[in-house]
């Protein structure tokens, strides 16, 4: 109670010290040493014997929830419509002026997704007391990493297999280096749908707060509301998906768009709640795992080096260019996913102040 203390003044609720105490660690075993049966017990006793300020309200108080605003409503779809902007650009213009639309829409589009993730469900709730974590900058770069693959890797790979490329891509729709526009242009608009699903996810979880007596009914509760809206985003995304690749007359590239998308929003929906170390990482394996993939390719054209690229050509051979990043994605969203499913359904990643990354 009195390494605690603070915790323990400021709570409106039991849960909410439950919620404090899983974070620094305490267990179930650790409350069995105080003759308690959980974790929830213990902050029982702990709320009911430590004292609380004049102005602290009599009956326990609903923690805020999140409300949906009109501002980041509006960001969320700025990058979609920004993309398609630039991809109706390339599309209209020539050689010449190709470039320079594809510059200055890249730039257009990297500053509203940007602007997009700052603010609302998908910005950063908590900061630890010197600033943003430091894994954020290194996922970002990766993050930028995977979204160019996605546009310009399956062309790459297809080019270089074939003896290419012969000069960087065009734009055009019969270059021998092709851009994926189709894939870009829905995980951009997926933007809006990616927001709205986490702030769904973030106000039911509150609601849970709120109405459960325990951490494990409270983990247990929100479990399959995390896979809901999971779920909900990827049907969302295949829609948005199916949309681009029918307007653009491009493949839709189902396997390596769904993974990514799904392994963007469960990497956001980490870090937006203070769990910046494994996104980090796992983003950082499938950008290399997809580097490694293209680099083997070009060092397999070294004298005695072909067997380098003999495990991408059997890949691709069997299941087209798009095998790569499918498998790549698909892995690193499993595994955000299972470490989701452990630390998104904890009461104290829902639970109000900072908490550890």
């Amino acid at each position: 109670m009195h390494r605690h203390r603070e915790l323990c003044e400021r709570a409106v609720d039991p849960l909410e010290i439950a919620a404090g105490l899983e974070a620094h660690g305490v267990t179930d075993r650790t409350a069995a040493r105080f003759r308690h049966r959980d974790v929830f017990s213990l902050a029982e006793e702990m709320y009911a014997r430590v004292p609380r300020g004049d102005g602290a309200p009599g009956h326990p108080a609903a923690p805020d929830a999140p409300r949906a605003r009109a501002d980041w409503a509006l960001l969320t779809l700025l990058p979609g419509a920004l993309c398609a902007a630039t991809v109706a650009a390339l599309h209209l213009t020539h050689a010449p002026a190709r470039p320079i639309a594809a510059a200055v829409g890249v730039l257009a589009v990297a500053l509203a997704l940007r602007a997009a993730l700052a603010r609302g469900p998908l910005g950063p709730k908590n900061r630890t007391p010197t600033g943003p974590a430091p894994h954020a900058s290194g996922s970002r770069a990766w993050t930028c990493w995977l979204v160019a693959y996605a546009l310009l890797g399956d062309g790459l790979l297809r080019a270089a297999l074939a003896g290419g490329p012969d000069g960087p891509p065009t734009g055009a729709a019969d270059s021998p280096w092709p851009l994926a526009t189709a894939p870009v242009l829905a995980l951009t608009l997926a933007c809006a749908p990616a927001a709205w699903s986490a702030h769904l996810f973030a106000v039911r979880a509150h609601r849970r707060l709120t109405a459960s007596r325990g951490l494990e009914e409270y983990a247990a509760s929100v479990r399959p509301l995390l896979i809901g809206t999971f779920a909900l985003f990827l049907g969302a995304l295949t829609a948005l998906l199916t949309l681009c690749g029918a307007v653009l007359g491009e493949p839709a590239a189902y396997a390596q768009t769904v993974t990514l998308g799904a392994l963007l929003l469960l990497a956001r929906l980490l870090s937006t709640h203070g769990f910046t170390h494994a996104p980090a990482l796992v983003l950082t394996a499938t950008a290399t795992a997809e580097v490694t993939a293209t680099a083997t390719v070009f060092a397999g054209r070294l004298p005695g080096c072909g067997f380098l690229a003999t495990p991408v050509e059997t890949m691709v051979d069997a299941w087209g260019p798009g095998s790569v990043p499918a498998l790549a994605c698909g892995a690193a969203a499993l595994t955000l996913l299972i470490h989701a499913t452990r630390t998104l359904t904890r009461a104290s990643a829902h639970a109000p102040g900072d908490r550890p990354c």
